[in-house]
């Protein structure tokens, strides 16, 4: 299942449609979306340096950490940014979000860190955090810097949606996020989102605007929500190392696909394993109701046997059904009335319709404003 989204995102956008748009959902009950989020991110970028993508390129957006945690990020897995062939740009919104370092630059009470300097050809300082219109502007253009213009498509990956939302209005980011997926230079977007932070509305919001939705939940819940006995100790040690990992795929035809895996954190990193069968849950969507959905045996056949006002029974013998729009005067509609009701087939189900009077209208076949002057 994770390879299915690996697979989603590496592809990108088709000609005319909006990129591939993941949501990364964690809470504090299963806290591994910054694992997920850096695994999708080392996959992805591996695919991209590969050519194996028609993305050429790869826009970080670090709100939640510095930039040189990615550059040490990518260096473990095996990947240099050096001769990565400048396939990389991070937009750093992390370190100075207020200009505060600069102010102390020029007034020479702070000096940058040597290796700022060496990560400076990779990292671009952004701080009109508050302003997602200038924020759109800056990634856009930094992605054009980084595989030039016309059809070339780069990736984009959001490390906090959070802090985007400390900072500006649900409409503003929810703009952002739209406005990307729908650029012509967008292959693919993914962004992490800490669930528990906001209101349902919000995150429902962020959901909307995903083709992928991945929720990380525990593998076993509190009972009652208590923390207190040894129990409960035991389960939040077990929840520290594995979670459930729930995928929502919403098609191009509108349908939707659900799947679920086993996540478990590893020193060595990340897993994806198949659910195990105390683990696993029923994908149907169809909820639970309190009457059976199914029918039995006996109303199957119950079901079968009722003739139908308008359905030839094929017996042979003449079709002579009242339809109910006719006087039962008619001596001709009396007989057809009772030859129904004599049927000497006592197995099959009958529907008989008589008319409350004479008087009545029919309400199918005349029009009701007939009478008004039009």
């Amino acid at each position: 299942m994770a390879k299915s989204i690996f697979i989603a995102l590496r592809e990108g956008a088709l000609e005319g449609e909006l990129a591939p748009a993941l949501t990364i959902k964690d809470s504090v009950a299963s806290p591994f979306g910054f694992q997920v989020f850096d695994h999708v991110l080392c996959q992805l970028f591996s695919s991209i340096l590969a050519g194996k993508s028609p993305s050429r390129g790869l826009i970080v957006v670090s709100f939640s950490r510095s930039p040189s945690f990615y550059l040490e990020l990518l260096k473990s897995k095996g990947i240099s940014v050096a001769s990565s062939d400048k396939r990389i740009q991070i937009l750093d919104c992390y370190n100075d979000p207020l200009g505060w370092k600069d102010q102390l630059v020029e007034s020479g009470n702070f000096r940058a860190p040597s290796h700022e300097a060496l990560i400076s050809s990779v990292v671009t300082v952004f701080r009109e955090v508050k302003h997602m219109d200038k924020l759109f502007n800056s990634i856009i253009e930094l992605g054009r810097g980084l595989v030039g213009g016309g059809k070339i498509r780069f990736s984009i990956a959001i490390d906090s949606v959070d802090e985007m939302l400390r900072r500006a209005s649900v409409s503003s980011v929810a703009r952002l996020l739209s406005n990307l997926r729908s650029h012509d230079q967008i292959s693919s977007i993914f962004w992490l989102l800490h669930s528990d932070l906001h209101k349902a509305r919000v995150t429902a919001v962020l959901e909307y605007l995903s083709s992928m939705v991945a929720s990380l939940e525990p593998s076993h819940q509190l009972a009652n929500g208590q923390r207190g006995d040894l129990e409960n100790f035991s389960l939040i040690e077990h929840n520290s190392k594995k979670g459930k990992f729930h995928v929502r795929f919403k098609k191009r035809n509108g349908r939707v696909r659900m799947m679920s895996e086993e996540v478990h954190i590893e020193q060595s990193g990340i897993n994806f394993t198949p659910l195990s069968s105390e683990g696993a849950i029923n994908q149907g969507l169809v909820p639970k109701v309190q009457f059976n959905l199914q029918l039995s045996e006996k109303e199957r056949i119950d079901k079968a046997n009722v003739v139908l006002p308008f359905e030839h029974q094929g017996n042979g013998k003449p079709l002579q059904i009242y339809d109910g729009r006719r006087s039962l005067v008619d001596s001709k509609h009396v007989d057809a009335v009772e030859n129904v009701e004599t049927n000497e087939d006592g197995g099959r189900g009958e529907i008989i319709y008589y008319r409350d009077s004479d008087d009545e209208m029919p309400d199918s076949d005349e029009d009701p404003d007939d009478d008004l002057d039009i």
